[in-house]
């Protein structure tokens, strides 16, 4: 397998949009706007307001890529893990030490502008106080990420605010007419197009902090929902402010005063906060620059910090690395990436470093590019990203283009020093990693298809990924598996018997011919999946004439010779077994669990088979399945525990005053569903005026949270029938 990803511990699933939007935004201003823009117009002159603009739309191809691996791809460091399954350790060593390096030097940087910002106030040295708030954001990330992205979401909404404010000021001062902007703006291209060319891959760097959000990607809830609009509103965020506000600066400072300027926020804050005492203008302009170079420098100590841990994971690095500490952070890793900050700071010139680093950042982002185009030609059927990139592949390929290109238009001396990353990184690659990692990435199924090498070591991890993350929220798992068709049956029955009774449940459920259907059951037979370890099949089918996905479950209970049927990439497997005489014949079963679904849902398709295959390989489901005493309990053991109750009606405690009463007159806590009704020897089919009966068994599912309050019987008085509504 390649690295270990599914080895080592897990990050906990802290962040939400909020906190998406927050690292996104934070991480794009700073250095952008309070110092760039005085620079860039020296280059472009007024067009430097279009070169914001146009820097923007051209993130966006990186930025649905970003999205649409991150989606599939879940894993801390993201940049560099995307790089290294699609193209290879070589390629993955080169983005992870490269990214990481950047990441260290652009961070220090920020601290260091922040600490000349409160120097502007406060009689302080600025080295020792950028270590000193170096070792502050090591402290807050090491304590956890929910409690760095809190903090994140507070300066972005302080910075956002006040940058809004700037903005409307200006646009006063603008609109009473004290400036001649026409002047301002004349002439628009002094500089020529090749000025103007040069200058957009001057401020592109300006919206690299937006992928920094993909090295946690591991740590964000409901991601394939939460990243790609987290981005998506964070970019027009900091694209409106970065347009509009460049505009004031450029309709306000004369140009000469401009082009030498390297503080022209807060030069433009003199003109448009004029009106205010001038302690109060210079203060707000001070302000948001310190929350953007503070919300830059935290959000860069955590994304940087994941790049040795994800490394680490892949042996790459020191394995010391992969190691979470008591908060669940990568406290080395933290610790590591903080100390090398500082000594940015003590003995660099992070200007000029950071400067170089983002040249390095154009090149990653071109290859994250090339790495969707390489993941989906590969045709690794593992590889189910939640968010799919539109416009593939134009949209990779232009963003291919045009960041790589970018690259030649800063210069030579840029280009040099991408070369010396890459040499120092092949280096380390020689000495280091060569011998440790074996050479596997998707592109190697890009070569199967042209009849080359093909490994299959990318394809079992993606798959190890996917039964990871397992069905999603949408994917509705636990109420798919309340609502199955079940058929027990008892004595002796062979193959044959199960696929009748199964076509013959499927027909009458939902009332249709199904032409087909029987040869296609025996089909899936050949390509089932038996779980490592655990008596059952998994055997699905795909078919346009269902419009929504169906679970069917067959309790053999003497067994099955299944003849057909394979591993499942991701699950463990023991390869002297295949020389056992049973294991020849096929093995035999007593859990068949058929999934069938419309081709236009394969992706919640595959997942829901990840997830089926993922509860059939827990320890105690064998011995579950097989003492299940009814309907209900065999449906019990495939859902998740922590998202399921069962409950008596008339049982000491909140359940004794259920008795004959409708179901919409008990409330339930939160979002949680009866899903059954157990009565005796048969199911009922809950509805709002189900009467409830002392000795019911009710099944009901919901969020975990939800159900835990149930278990510890937390019934309200008040009725919630909407809870009950659709069951």
């Amino acid at each position: 397998m390649v690295g270990s990803s599914g080895t080592g511990d897990r990050l906990e699933k802290q962040l939400g949009l909020m906190d998406v939007y927050a690292i996104c935004t934070g991480a794009m201003f700073a250095s952008g706007f309070f110092l760039l823009p005085g620079i860039a117009a020296a280059n472009a002159g007024p067009a430097v307001v279009l070169a914001y603009l146009a820097s923007s739309l051209l993130m966006v191809p990186a930025m649905y890529s970003i999205a649409e691996l991150s989606s599939a791809m879940p894993r801390a460091a993201g940049t560099y893990f995307f790089i290294h399954r699609s193209m290879g350790p070589l390629a993955g060593t080169i983005g992870g030490l490269g990214a990481w390096l950047v990441l260290v030097a652009k961070s220090a940087f920020a601290l260091v502008g922040m600490g000349a910002y409160i120097a502007l106030f406060f009689d302080v040295p600025i080295q020792p106080l950028a270590i000193a708030l170096t070792v502050a954001f090591a402290v807050l990330n090491i304590l956890g990420a929910k409690e760095t992205a809190r903090l994140q979401v507070w300066l972005v909404v302080t910075l956002v605010t006040i940058m809004t404010f700037f903005i409307a000021a200006g646009a006063v001062e603008l609109v009473r007419g004290d400036v001649d902007v026409a002047s301002q703006f004349t002439p628009f291209l002094p500089f020529g197009v090749e000025g103007f060319v040069s200058t957009i891959g001057l401020v592109f760097i300006s919206y690299a902090g937006l992928t920094k959000v993909s090295s946690a990607a591991e740590e964000i809830r409901d991601l394939d929902r939460n990243l790609p609009l987290g981005m998506i509103l964070a970019l027009f965020t900091v694209g409106a402010i970065y347009t509009a506000g460049v505009s004031v600066l450029v309709a306000v400072i004369p140009p000469d005063v401009l082009h030498q300027d390297l503080t022209p926020v807060a030069t433009a804050g003199e003109v448009v906060f004029a009106w205010m005492p001038p302690v109060v203008g210079v203060g707000l302009v001070v302000i948001a620059a310190v929350t953007a170079f503070a919300s830059t420098g935290n959000a860069g100590i955590l994304t940087a910090s994941r790049y040795p841990l994800a490394m680490a994971r892949d042996r790459l690095l020191w394995s010391g690395f992969d190691n979470l500490g008591r908060f669940g952070t990568p406290t080395l890793a933290v610790v590591v990436t903080s100390a090398m900050m500082i000594a940015s700071i003590l003995f660099l010139d992070v200007e000029r470093l950071a400067s170089l680093g983002s040249a390095f950042l154009l090149l990653l982002f071109a290859l994250i590019n090339l790495s969707v185009i390489f993941m989906r030609e590969s045709r690794l059927s593992s590889y189910v990203p939640g968010y799919r990139s539109p416009l593939y592949p134009w949209m990779q390929i232009i963003g291919f283009l045009t960041t790589f290109g970018l690259i030649f238009t800063l210069g030579a001396f840029y280009v040099v020093f991408i070369l010396v990353v890459i040499l120092g990184s092949y280096v380390w690659y020689r000495l280091y990693v060569r011998e440790r990692v074996p050479r596997r990435a998707a592109v190697y199924g890009l070569f199967r298809r042209l009849g080359e090498h093909h490994d299959e070591g990318v394809d079992e991890e993606l798959w190890g990924i996917l039964q990871e993350r397992g069905a999603q929220e949408e994917d509705s798992f636990d109420h798919l598996v309340a609502h199955a068709r079940v058929l027990d049956l008892d004595g002796k029955v062979e193959l044959p018997e199960v696929l009748t009774a199964v076509a013959g449940a499927v027909r009458n459920h939902l009332r249709q011919p199904l032409n087909g259907l029987d040869d296609a059951l025996v089909g899936a037979i050949g390509n089932g999946i038996i779980p490592e370890g655990a008596p059952a099949g998994v055997f699905d089918l795909v078919r346009d004439d269902f419009d929504r996905p169906e679970v069917v479950l067959v309790r053999a209970k003497r067994g099955v010779r299944i003849g057909g049927g394979r591993r499942f990439p991701g699950s463990s497997n023991n390869d002297h077994e295949e020389e056992d005489e049973a294991k020849r014949k096929g093995p035999l079963v007593y859990a068949l669990i058929f999934l069938i679904s419309p081709p236009e849902r394969f992706t919640q398709h595959l997942r829901l088979m990840a997830q089926l295959v993922t509860m059939a390989e827990q320890d105690t489901f064998a011995a579950d399945w097989r003492q299940a005493h009814d309907e209900q309990a065999l449906l019990e053991t495939l859902l998740r525990d922590e998202r399921f109750a069962s409950i008596v009606v008339g049982a000491k405690g909140p359940p004794s005053e259920m008795v004959d009463k409708r179901l919409a007159e008990v409330s339930f806590p939160g979002d949680t569903l009866v899903a059954m009704v157990r009565r005796g020897d048969r199911t009922i089919i809950p509805k709002g005026d189900t009467l409830l009966r002392a000795g019911d068994r009710l099944t009901v599912i919901g969020a975990p949270a939800d159900v835990a309050a149930l278990q510890g019987h937390g019934l309200g008085d008040e009725p919630e029938e909407s809870t009950q509504d659709g069951a």
